[in-house]
């Protein structure tokens, strides 16, 4: 099947035929409608990712269909419309038996050692991003990665949820918890900071302000939510949201991932409020903040997928979409071919736009 390859940190993705194994007793064979482009793949093929190894097969938030099950597989079956997830989970380890199971250690995004890989490219093992690798025609994973959807559900619509909407809404609706009232901030108002802004305003929040520097990005946080539009560009930020709402928010979410942006967010909060990081920094970045902000009882906490329990999750903001509760059609910016995830992953930086979405032919 057809896959586009990291071979070198930097450089364009290569198109290959590369050659999955049959599915082992635990894997499902997926057959990937949409896939959609998100900036932690961009984050692989530069290189500011730690252990990202080569050959890899990069993409994580897919839709599809099920082609064939392992023969211990008995929630899913050929023809099941699904949606993949990086937050796999075990069901055996701590954090699992938790109850957390974002937070498992032992996601199986690869074969135990001693099996055969799961995808080779030329007799070379190649590696999954995140255990799915879906910028290809066919995604072979762990049962425990993939999450049933309604069968109408639009499969180019469902493939953000496996990681944009997950996390995003996730990070508003299980990790910060906010309540009716509330005050919040958004920094970063691409495809994951959407999704916080659609979250903050379900959840009932009196005051949402979005928090980027590109105006289309702004203009789109409006219909997701958003009650106010701060420009970075042109004001202080921080400034700006503490006049809005009279001191500073309850909750701020960084989506962004940068030191300076994180200590913004922190820095927009009212006494007792929370700043939750959802973007992902470089493994070598820091943040300072103030000591004494601390007795000021704020807190500053980061948000691993949404705190979600992805199976539940995903089936349930799909349901919600399909009863009009939610927004996921204005995500999608566009819809490219296989052959344009390097020019959608090269002008990710320029992008105005919310999503990308691969969409691959039957």
């Amino acid at each position: 099947m057809r896959a586009a390859v990291l071979t070198e940190f930097g450089a364009p993705l290569v198109a290959a035929d590369v050659r999955l194994d049959d599915p082992a007793p635990d894997e499902v064979l997926v057959r990937v409608v949409a896939s959609g482009v998100c900036h932690s793949d961009l984050n692989v093929a530069v290189g500011n990712l730690p252990a990202s190894p080569r050959p890899q097969i990069l993409g994580h938030e897919v839709a599809g269909v099920v082609e064939r099950v392992g023969s211990g597989v008995t929630a899913f079956a050929p023809g099941d419309h699904v949606v993949t997830c990086p937050s796999g989970f075990c069901g055996t380890c701590s954090w699992c038996m938790s109850g957390l199971l974002h937070l498992c250690t032992d996601k199986n995004r690869a074969r135990p050692a001693g099996q055969p890989p799961r995808a080779t490219l030329d007799g070379v093992p190649v590696a999954q991003f995140a255990g799915l690798g879906g910028f290809a025609e066919e995604v072979l994973v762990h049962e425990r990665a993939v999450a049933a959807i309604p069968a109408e559900m639009p499969l180019d619509r469902a493939s953000v949820l496996g990681c944009a909407v997950v996390t995003g809404m996730g990070s508003v609706l299980n990790t910060a918890q906010v309540r009716p009232g509330q005050t919040v901030a958004v920094i970063g108002c691409g495809g994951v900071g959407l999704n916080v802004l659609q979250a903050a305003r379900f959840s009932g929040a009196a005051t949402i302000v979005a928090v980027d520097r590109a105006a289309a990005k702004l203009d789109r946080a409006k219909l997701f939510g958003a009650t106010h539009l701060v420009d970075a560009g042109s004001v202080d930020a921080v400034e700006a949201v503490r006049e809005i709402t009279g001191g500073g928010v309850d909750h701020a979410f960084e989506v962004v991932g940068r030191p300076e942006t994180i200590e913004q967010a922190f820095a927009m909060l009212r006494i007792r409020g929370a700043a939750t990081v959802v973007g992902v920094a470089k493994p070598a970045d820091r943040v300072s903040i103030g000591a004494l902000d601390l007795l000021s009882e704020k807190t500053l906490r980061g948000a691993q997928m949404g705190s979600s329990r992805f199976r539940l999750d995903v089936d349930l903001f799909a349901r919600m979409y399909l009863d009009g509760r939610i927004l996921l059609d204005e995500l999608i910016s566009r819809h490219i071919a296989l052959d344009d995830v390097n020019d959608a992953l090269q002008s990710m930086d320029d992008f105005t736009g919310a999503r990308s979405v691969i969409t691959v032919d039957a």
